[in-house]
């Protein structure tokens, strides 16, 4: 279940990637040193996992072993980091995830 749960969010954030290539004029957006900071400081996330969306933006989702948040960053071409999505109840996954087209 927690495999299906971080392939969604992954799925989710590269729909919204690829469907709203302007989204980060609604979502918060900084320097990505501050906001990395501040994931640290405030809630005790580090980067769990790094991928490139479709329009060559960095993906990174940090989160805490402790409180379980998580935040999805993205940092765009031009430099621009925003803050797509946050939440609860992150669980790293040691198992790889399952190979395209053999099921899961």
């Amino acid at each position: 279940m927690p495999r299906e749960l971080l392939a969604l969010a992954f799925g989710f954030a590269a729909l919204i990637l690829a469907v709203r290539p302007g989204h980060a004029e609604g979502a918060p957006c900084g320097a990505r040193a501050l906001i990395i900071e501040q994931l640290g400081n405030r809630y005790q996330e580090t980067r769990r996992a790094v991928g490139l969306a479709s329009n060559n933006a960095v993906l990174e989702i940090f989160a805490s072993e402790d409180s379980g948040s998580f935040t999805i960053l993205v940092t765009m071409p031009d430099g621009r980091s925003c803050l797509v999505a946050s939440g609860e109840h992150f669980q790293p996954l040691s198992d790889p995830l399952p190979t395209p087209g053999k099921g899961a």
